[in-house]
């Protein structure tokens, strides 16, 4: 019988109290708990970065963290990222740059962009694809996603708070 433990977590803004069993990773819970289903299920072994979310605004891969670990922190999803209507320059990036292929590593490209812009929001080229180097894209050649991520950073420089919880 596995054990179970309550915990208290925030999810894009909304507070949420689960019984998660403590053996459920947090991709499972934001997936099957919560029906967030922007973030996928690749590899389940932190290989392809398809399931990044930022937890306590760091990128993480959501397959290798335990539920219980985001006990009382703040989880952003891609499904976090627009304002209703209003894209996350991140997303207005991707769209502007074509920068989405088939589609299934976008969210976690999404995340793990959003999480570098937060901490750093003029980085370089380089810094760029370091930041998403755990992200795999077997569609692209990942230029157009560079180029996204820089056109998501150029907009910070122009006053848009890339660093914003929601």
């Amino acid at each position: 019988m596995v054990k179970k433990r309550e915990i208290a977590v925030s999810v894009n803004g909304a507070r949420y109290a689960i019984e998660v069993r403590i053996n459920d990773t947090l991709l499972d819970v934001l997936r099957d708990g919560l029906g967030l289903t922007g973030t996928k299920e690749g590899c389940a072994a932190g290989d392809c970065g398809a399931c990044t979310v930022l937890l306590g605004g760091k990128a993480v891969n959501a397959c290798l963290v335990l539920a219980v670990e985001a006990d009382g922190a703040g989880v952003m999803t891609v499904e976090g990222l627009a304002q209703g209507e209003e894209l996350d320059p991140v997303q207005q990036g991707f769209v502007q740059e074509g920068a989405v292929q088939c589609g299934f590593c976008t969210p976690g490209m999404l995340m793990s962009a959003k999480g570098l812009l937060r901490e750093n929001p003029c980085p370089t080229e380089t810094e760029v694809r370091r930041a998403i180097a755990g992200n795999l894209c077997r569609c692209t050649g990942y230029v157009r996603i560079v180029r996204a991520i820089m056109s998501a950073s150029a907009s910070a420089v122009s006053g848009h708070d890339l660093r914003g919880e929601r």
